[in-house]
This record gives structure tokens, sequence and C-alpha cells, in this order.
């Protein structure tokens, strides 16, 4: 099993004019600390509007700085939003594409629709088709990647000319592409077209084999037709974590970060009520916790064995890696760690991200090589398979021209 950061930029009020500023440089603190110590992944979101709860606007532009502090870990754009009202798909390619280049071949490519009405209407997507979006721009994108020139296509709602798009990514024949899932049917959708699947509810080790099972099999199955040129077979759980020696402080300096993680994503999901410019998602968070059963109570006691997945691996080296073996043994890929939610402290997330690399860490990646090995054997015919019946890449007409501008 490998290992994931989340950074989302969660940013509670109150805020003076330095804060995001503030943010913004210790995240690249942490990560280029996380690169350093082995972690294999990190993920940036795309989002917009969301106060408090999400200042990650612009990932490739933070995903770029990112690449120049670092030489190891993989850097996951986790997910850019494909309904082109959000991202001209065209745009998207280029974007991935020169992250691509600047990180020497080390991005991964996540992919998603955007679940909330104040992203949803603030950039006018229909809730009804942004699955039917989503799935057009991700065919497109993934054929700009590898066709010179892209030979154009003609949807419902991408369509785009014939263009050469530039420039082509260094991993070839793409990034790996994952799909945002939030649900069983999302799992299928993923496995069905070849993409990785990117969790990010919690849940726990039983849940995930469940979802393992689910993933795999559509994988192997003949239904499986991948969206992209290559088959992307992993499956990856977002789950709290925080390590520290002692478990009560564990708690302590974590619980309101994770916290405050799931209320967020439940007020711009579900629940809440936005006002632009005046929400104020931390006093709600504060006032409503307990009935929203996001109390701190919620940790459960101290001393039993972790499980909740609304705790996930927060706890004590032991305690973690009883708990992470679970997943391991469930079939999990890759265990994405919420670090950085609330008002978690920087100096905290870097003593628990030192500690976990060195006491938890180096008995799973020991084990990470052979398992690797062994999924790829197994796997080879089932891709194989589905690779062929992917429909290759499209060759444009050899006498298109764009007509000169006297001519238009």
């Amino acid at each position: 099993m490998k290992f994931g950061l989340l950074y989302g930029a969660q940013l509670p009020r109150p805020w003076t004019q330095n804060s995001e500023h503030r943010l913004f440089n210790d995240m690249l603190d942490e990560i280029e600390l996380a690169d350093r110590l082995g972690f294999d992944h990190v993920w940036c979101p795309e989002h917009h509007f969301l106060e408090e709860y999400s200042h990650m606007s612009a990932p490739e532009v933070f995903l770029g700085a990112v690449s120049q502090r670092t030489s190891r870990i993989r850097i996951g754009h986790a997910v850019a939003l494909m309904p082109p009202r959000f991202n001209p798909t065209a745009r998207v390619a280029e974007r991935i594409a020169t992250l691509d280049l600047l990180s020497d071949g080390r991005v991964d490519f996540g992919t998603g629709e955007s679940t909330t009405p104040t992203e949803l209407g603030g950039f006018g997507v229909e809730r009804s088709d942004k699955r039917d979006q989503w799935a057009e721009a991700v065919d497109a994108v993934a054929r700009m990647f590898v066709e010179e020139p892209f030979a154009g296509c003609e949807g419902k709602y991408v369509s785009a000319p014939v263009r050469n798009v530039l420039p082509k990514p260094r991993q070839k024949p793409h990034p790996p592409m994952w799909m945002a899932c939030g649900n069983r049917d999302a799992i299928r959708i993923a496995a069905a077209k070849g993409l990785g699947a990117l969790n990010f509810s919690f849940f726990g080790p039983a849940e995930t084999k469940t979802w393992v099972d689910a993933y795999y099999s559509g994988i192997e199955s003949a239904d499986c037709v991948p969206a992209g040129f290559a088959v992307n077979a992993q499956i990856a759980a977002t789950i709290p974590m925080f390590c520290h020696q002692d478990e009560t402080t564990a708690v302590e300096r974590s619980v309101d970060g994770v916290q405050f993680f799931n209320f967020g994503l439940g007020f711009y999901a579900g629940f809440g009520t936005a006002a632009p410019g005046r929400t104020r998602l931390w006093e709600e968070f504060q006032r409503d916790r307990d009935k929203r059963g996001m109390g701190r109570s919620s940790f459960g006691k101290p001393g039993m064995p972790l499980g909740n997945p609304a705790r996930g691996a927060v706890g004590t080296p032991r305690q973690i890696r009883d708990f992470l073996r679970l997943h391991e043994e469930a079939g999990l890929d890759q265990a994405i760690f919420l670090v950085q939610g609330g008002g978690t402290r920087h100096e905290h997330i870097c003593e628990s991200l030192e500690l976990f690399a060195n006491e938890v860490m180096p008995e799973f990646k020991e084990r990470d090589e052979t398992a690797e090995r062994l999924k790829a054997a197994r796997l080879r015919p089932a891709i194989d398979a589905a690779m062929a019946r992917r429909e290759p890449p499209r060759t444009a007409d050899p006498d298109y021209i764009i007509p000169a501008r006297s001519q238009s």
C-alpha cells in the first residue's frame, strides 16, 4: 500500500491579510518535507467559492510550485473539474501536460464533476447532465494527449476542431488517469473506464474490501473499455491521519481539523446555506457540530483499537500500523491521508509526518513492491483484453487546414 497526502487549503475564519499567503507557504513546506520522508503522492483538489472549506481554486498553479520544491513524490491533480464551463477541455490537456513536463513525469490526473450547488451554479453547470459532460471531456482530453494532431470531436457538450494540442505529456501515453468516486455506482464506472478510483469519503476496512472487490471485478470484466490509452488499475481512499506517541495528544491536535473537514463537506454539499462573503463556517461548526454527530466524543474512547471511519488513523504509531494493515489486507492500493484541516497547526503536521515516516511507513514500503508485481501479473490478461476493446487514436483529415485570415 502506498501513502498520499490530501491538501485542500482549508482556512477557517477569522482571516488576516496574510492568512492565505501563510497557508500556501506552510503547505509547500509540508509537501517538501513529505517528499524527503518518502511519501508517495500529494493530491490537491479543484474547488471554487467554498469559503473556509477549500481555497484551492487553482491547483495547477500550486502544483507547479510543488513540482519545483520536490523531486520524487507524485503530483496528483485531484480532481480537475471536467464539465467545459469549469475548464475548456483543451486547457485541461495543456495544463496537465505542462505540469507533467515540469515535474519530470510525476503527474497523476484525477477527473471529476463537482457536486456542490455553490460550484455548479457559480459556473452554470447543470447537475442533471454533469456526468455526461465529464464523460465527453475525459474522452476528448485523452485523445488530445496522444493524437498529433488531435482529430477533433463533435459531441453534445465538447466540440473542438482539428488542432495540435501542445505540449504533450512526458509520461506515455499520458499520466495515469483517475475518477473521483463517492459511491458504489461511481466505483463501477471508474472500473468500466479503466480509471483509478479516488474515494474522498471515510470508511472502515470492512467497507474498503467491498469497494475494492467491486472495483477489481469491473476491471477484470468484459465491460471494461478504457477511457484513456492505458488502464490505471488502482483504488485509493481518504483516511484522516495524525501520529503521536501519546494517543490523547494525537486526538487533541487533530480532532477539530478532521471534523471540520466533514462538516464543511456536508455544509456545502447538502445541509448548509452559503452566503457569499458572509458565510461563517467555523462558527457554525463550533455551534452545530454535536447535533451533526461531529463532536469530539465521536472519536471514541482512548485505548481502543482504531476502526472508526471518522477517526481513521489518528493515534499512536502502533495503533495506526494495526489499523492500516487491515486496509492493506482489504486490498487498498493507496491511503490518502487528510492532514491539513481546520486549524491544525503547521508544526504539529510536520511532527506527525516525521513520526509516521519513521515508525509506520517502512514495513508497508517493504511489502508494496512485491504486492505491485503480483497484482500486475494477475491483471495483465484482463488489461490486455480491455485495451483491445479500446478504439485506437484517430487520424485527422490530412487535407485539413486552418483558413488564412483573409479567407475567413
